[in-house]
């Protein structure tokens, strides 16, 4: 995994946080449910590009 790779990950994942976060204080829902998607999908990237690491054997 790259660091270009880990950086963006995180980034979703803690864009998804603020999201999320904004969303709930504002009680959007659909932003609040966006944030939580955002997070979802940076944390998936993560494990996978882990699993990749695993097979290559870094």
């Amino acid at each position: 995994m790259s660091l270009a790779d880990k950086a963006k990950d995180a980034t979703q994942k803690l864009a998804g946080k603020a999201e999320e976060a904004v969303g709930k204080h504002t009680d959007d829902a659909e932003l609040t449910a966006q944030g939580h998607k955002d997070q979802g999908m940076g944390e998936a990237r993560m494990q996978t590009e882990k699993a990749k690491d695993a097979v290559d054997g870094k």
